[in-house]
């Protein structure tokens, strides 16, 4: 595409509206002297963008796309209303970790549970197509910037003092006087005011070009910056070892690996405690409260004794860690455990969770006791040795268990809320076995009558904390993104780019003014600068227009 050469001298990219220089009217055939003209667009000074320039190639095609303000709305409305569909149901990080997904949403909710599943947006803020989206709108942000701040920057520091009559005519504020012999004189009074109100001036042939507060234009393209930052940081949320948003649950005496270490860190829970308020003794003061939970207790606190570890050795399968003691501390509600930007909350507990449950083998006849075996619900082995021939298989472990729609046996988690067992039972006289369902109150042969039965023996109860695991990185980074976007905001919002441009031409005296907002502000700063002057108050053509067609 050929540059533009104005009249003036000065050579304007292709696609410039007006000169850069002058404000000559790229396109201008008619008499400059006619007044009946509309306004000039002064959003981006009547410079080239690329977008309105450029159209042949795929990246001219991929540019205008997202330089285009409709699509960047577009692509926003698209993500309120998918953020909004993702509050109608509990996201899948909130939802009881004693349930699975598809079970809890379906059970819960029904049909549009279910459907709410399948379709994804039980996880919606770390879906595929949500980073899309927010990777779209990121580009669109940055292309759209680039787009109009590159050649607004060049129209702004290119801009001469003398500007063509067509220029001055088709501002808003405009106004013109028959020179006078005192104009010299006046000028200096002009500038004095214009000095008071903290205009930079410069002049050339004595013409003035008075300016200020040009640093508000670029307000909203610091906003863009601080959603950009802002976006940047939220998307870095899901780069592994940048964002860890963890539940723990430890059970008393229990040492696990802490998620989102890779096997760094091993926590373990030395002792659960839990407070309640004293219904009697503390009723006055925290009577609305006692009240509210009825018979229920109320906790006062709780909390957990927890030693922290850290793996020495390497991480091989199979091996048992080798654990050094960092440090001891009581997590208490708003007291969290830190160490290397990680924070331990204590958030849950759960009370009398069934850790591990010993059944015996007996004789129905004779009630003989064969041996008894201890069975960790969490974590079962699949044979249990009793000696001299006697032993039993775990064929099926359900830990929550319930029947299905089809009367199977099936369990709703991983969590031992119910646990149910079907057992193989060996002896010498029964090599192949026999088959026993087990459950609490239940002792079930599916086969017919057994010589031998399972017995419950007893169960160990163990209370289990929750724990909520945090490590942010790109909290400063969201932090650094939102203030940038506040200085954007107070830029552009407290200031504005104002403009007044006094020339004489053709035994006139023109006066012409421009802001990019808050044009009474302008007009009465122009009323100020030219007090003690015969030169009369430009008018707001605006106005004048709008009183024809009322009239008209």
């Amino acid at each position: 595409m050929e540059n533009v050469k104005c009249e003036c001298g000065h050579v304007n990219p292709h696609g410039t509206i007006f000169c850069e220089a002058c404000g000559k009217p790229v396109e201008e055939k008619e008499n400059p002297d006619q007044d009946n003209k509309k306004l000039l667009d002064m959003r981006y000074e009547g410079s080239a963008r690329r977008s309105q320039t450029y159209n042949k190639s795929i990246i001219d095609k991929i540019w205008n796309f997202f330089s285009s303000v409709k699509v960047g709305i577009w692509i926003i409305v698209v993500l309120l209303v998918a953020s909004a569909l993702g509050t109608i149901y509990p996201q899948e990080l909130y939802i009881p970790p004693t349930m699975s997904p598809v079970d809890f949403y379906e059970q819960e909710y029904g049909i549009t549970g279910r459907l709410y599943y399948q379709l994804g947006f039980h996880n919606l803020y770390g879906s595929w197509w949500y980073m899309i989206l927010i990777a779209m709108l990121g580009i669109s942000l940055i292309i759209c910037s680039i787009d109009r701040v590159v050649p607004l920057y060049k129209a702004l520091k290119k801009q001469g003092v003398t500007r063509h009559i067509s220029f001055l005519k088709r501002q808003r504020i405009f106004g013109s006087n028959p020179a006078s012999k005192e104009f010299a004189t006046e000028l200096e009074v002009v500038k004095a005011n214009l000095k008071k109100k903290r205009y930079s001036i410069r002049e050339e042939n004595g013409n003035i070009l008075a300016e200020k507060g040009r640093f508000s234009r670029w307000g909203p393209y610091v906003n863009h910056v601080g959603l950009i930052i802002f976006l940047f940081g939220a998307m870095l949320r899901f780069v592994p070892g940048m964002y860890v948003d963890e539940v723990l649950w430890l059970r008393e005496g229990e040492t696990m690996s802490v998620p989102g270490t890779n096997g760094k860190y091993y926590l373990k829970s030395e002792k659960f405690i839990l407070e309640v308020y004293d219904k009697e003794n503390e009723k006055e003061v925290f009577e609305e409260a006692i009240e509210n939970a009825g018979n229920q207790m109320v906790a006062k606190n709780y909390q957990t004794d927890v030693v922290l570890y850290e793996r020495t050795d390497e991480i091989i399968h199979g091996v048992e860690p080798k654990l050094k003691e960092i440090k001891s501390h009581e997590i208490k509600v708003n007291e969290p455990l830190k160490h290397d930007h990680y924070a331990f909350y204590q958030v849950d507990y759960k009370l009398n969770e069934i850790g591990s449950m010993s059944l015996s083998m007996i004789d129905k006849a004779s009630g003989d006791n064969f041996g008894t075996i201890t069975i960790d619900l969490r974590d079962p082995q699949s044979n249990y040795d009793l000696g001299n021939g006697y032993s039993i298989e775990m064929v099926s472990y359900f830990p929550d268990f319930f029947f299905d729609e089809k009367g199977d046996p099936a369990t709703k988690s991983k969590v031992p809320n119910n646990p149910a067992f079907v057992l193989n039972m060996f002896a010498p006289d029964r090599p192949e076995g026999e088959i026993s369902f087990v459950a609490i109150g239940q002792n079930i042969e599916p086969f017919g009558d057994n010589k031998y039965e399972i017995e419950f023996a007893g169960v160990e109860m163990k209370n289990v904390s929750g724990l909520t695991v945090r490590r942010d990185y790109t909290l400063w980074i969201l932090a650094v993104g939102g203030a940038i976007f506040m200085i954007g905001v107070i830029q552009g919002m407290y200031w504005n780019h104002r403009r007044i441009w006094i020339q004489q031409t053709n035994g006139e005296i023109i006066v012409a003014g421009h802001t990019n907002k808050n044009w009474y502000g302008l007009r009465n700063e122009i009323k100020y600068v030219l007090a003690g002057t015969s030169i009369s108050e430009p008018i707001d053509q605006v106005d004048i227009k709008n009183k024809e067609k009322e009239e008209g």
